[in-house]
């Protein structure tokens, strides 16, 4: 199983980014996925989650801001972020649970994407 997260880049204060980030490999069932991020220096932080039934969650910093949602026929979660700030600069990093037919497929495993890099400039 793998995730595989893209769309980051560089932007001006003010602008918007889509994140992706789709699961692929020996997937049974997919169940929360999550989009985290790691600022410069700091601590990785949980931005965003999302439930297979589409009930979100979001880190009070980004309320208003960003929205997750997902196409689960595509095994996909987003993250649209609008209004960016310089303090949204980070690595952008997407997980999820999954089962994993080449493992104990009734058990719930955490997958992550390889991170992608948002900076927003001032």
């Amino acid at each position: 199983v793998q995730l595989q997260a893209c769309g980051g880049g560089l932007v001006q204060a003010g602008g918007s980014l889509r994140l992706s980030c789709r699961a692929s490999g020996s997937i049974k069932d997919i169940n929360v996925m999550r989009w985290y991020r790691q600022p410069p220096g700091k601590q990785r932080e949980l931005v965003a989650a999302i439930s297979p039934g589409g009930t979100t969650n979001y880190a009070d910093s980004v309320k208003g801001q960003f929205t997750i949602s997902r196409d689960s026929a595509y095994r996909t979660v987003y993250l649209q972020m609008n209004s960016l700030k310089p303090e949204d600069t980070a690595v952008y990093y997407c997980s999820a649970e999954i089962r994993d037919m080449s493992r104990n497929p009734r058990n719930w495993y955490d997958f992550w994407g390889q991170g992608t890099q948002v900076t927003v400039s001032s």
